[in-house]
């Protein structure tokens, strides 16, 4: 294990450690020292090699079980963790990259073509973030412009031309705040995919593979179902944002993370996301095949049942879906409260109508007289 004193990073066999998995990370220096000491003396090890990975498995589960929000958000940003680019690679067949919006320029941030994920023909369209610096620059680190929304629903209108399911894959930090993304219409151009997006006539399935945020995940993140993978992120700001509207400080990024209700079981439980697809144990950078094979098996399983509803009923559905999405939960006090102040409510309009019934009658009567 080797110490980056720049960044207070370590790393493990090539893979960045974060803060809370250090504990993980020494178990697992002794077990490789276990392995080398026993290739090297032949003394017999694997005893206590045995032992500690038990322990090691045992820890792992109950860490990643028990993350704050804030560390799933690192977890999220993992150096390591696959990428768009990566899962393209691992599970989609055939694939043609499709470039270019026909009006301004090819933005290297969103990526589209076409490929097949489980025998389904699709148009996949996903975040580009980029792995060494160079790559990172030119794709601005997944922070799309607004030719690259064009691109996203120019490929999507194509899928529904030829009845071809649209794959999304999010992960972006949000739209790029730039200067020239504003003057070619940023805000236009995700609001224009959000209409678009509600009424094409093909099914759209939707999975944030690391980080959601803002506008730039919404602009291609409308869809029939909407997944988030288990360690993965979904908020309507970075924490760090958050934080700093907040509480004037990037400090307060814990904090601001635990307010914003990002993690997958929290946008669930508000019925913001429809599925949370499982990672391997110690999260996708540990074992990138694996996530891919889920990730593949729930995308061809939502597009094999998606398919099989009428085209109309769909955007029936998916329309339902987007006018009621989201929830809100009251307590137990604030829901009698509310039912105590409408019974009484109800028991003055009913003695207000006896009353006014009574003085209608008694003025009737007077004019007789």
């Amino acid at each position: 294990m080797s110490e980056n004193n720049a960044g207070g990073k370590s790393q493990f066999n090539g893979i960045n450690i974060l803060e809370f998995e250090r504990p993980l990370a020494h178990i697992e220096q002794q077990i490789l020292e276990l392995e080398s000491q026993q290739m090297t003396t032949g003394r017999d090890c694997s005893a206590e090699a045995r032992k500690l990975r038990t322990t090691l498995v045992s820890l792992m589960k109950k860490t990643y079980s028990n993350l704050k929000p804030w560390e799933k958000v690192q977890v999220a940003r993992h150096q390591n963790r696959p990428q768009s680019t990566d899962y393209i690679d691992m599970i989609v067949r055939d694939f043609c990259e499709l470039c270019g919006d026909r009006n301004f320029k090819d933005d290297k941030a969103i990526i589209t073509g076409f490929g097949r994920i489980g025998g389904h023909k699709v148009m996949l369209v996903g975040h580009r973030k980029g792995r060494d610096i160079k790559e990172k620059i030119s794709c601005y680190f997944g922070c799309a412009h607004p030719e690259g929304y064009r691109k996203a629903l120019a490929k999507m209108k194509l899928a529904a031309k030829f009845s071809l399911p649209v794959v999304c894959l999010i992960d972006t930090p949000g739209a790029y705040p730039g200067i020239g993304a504003e003057e070619r219409g940023i805000a236009q151009a995700i609001a224009v995919n959000l209409m678009e997006m509600a009424r094409l006539r093909t099914p759209i399935v939707c999975v944030v593979i690391a980080e959601g945020g803002s506008g730039g995940a919404l602009g291609i993140g409308v869809g029939d179902r909407i997944a988030v993978m288990e360690h993965a992120y979904y908020s309507v700001i970075s924490p760090e944002g958050c934080a700093a509207i907040l509480w004037k400080t990037g400090e307060k990024a814990p904090q601001a993370a635990e307010c914003l209700k990002l993690t997958p079981k929290e946008l669930k439980k508000l019925g913001l996301i429809d599925d949370i697809i499982p990672e391997p144990l110690g999260g996708a950078h540990r074992d990138p095949k694996a996530a891919a094979s889920n990730l593949e098996h729930y995308l061809a399983e939502t597009i094999a049942k998606l398919k099989r509803i009428p085209i109309d009923k769909l955007l029936d559905q998916r329309y339902e879906k987007l006018r009621h999405i989201g929830n809100y939960f009251r307590s137990d006090s604030q829901t009698n409260g509310a039912k105590k102040s409408s019974a009484n409510a109800n028991k003055i309009s009913g003695k207000a109508i006896a009353g006014k019934k009574t003085a209608i009658t008694t003025k009737r009567a007077a004019t007789r007289v």
